[in-house]
């Protein structure tokens, strides 16, 4: 599935954006889970400053 997105992400418009990828620890289990985001490009910066 991921290979899809990015793969649309390469085209025309899609160039405008990336895919950002997160891993978030849980405070209950201390387990990672990752949070995909696809966000302006000029946006990426803002949003892994953010927690």
């Amino acid at each position: 599935m991921a290979k899809k997105v990015v793969a649309t992400l390469k085209k025309g418009e899609g160039k405008n954006f990336a895919k950002v990828i997160r891993a978030v620890r849980s405070e209950k289990t201390g387990a990672y889970t990752f949070k995909e985001e696809i966000v302006p490009v000029e946006a990426v910066k803002e949003t892994l400053a953010k927690k």
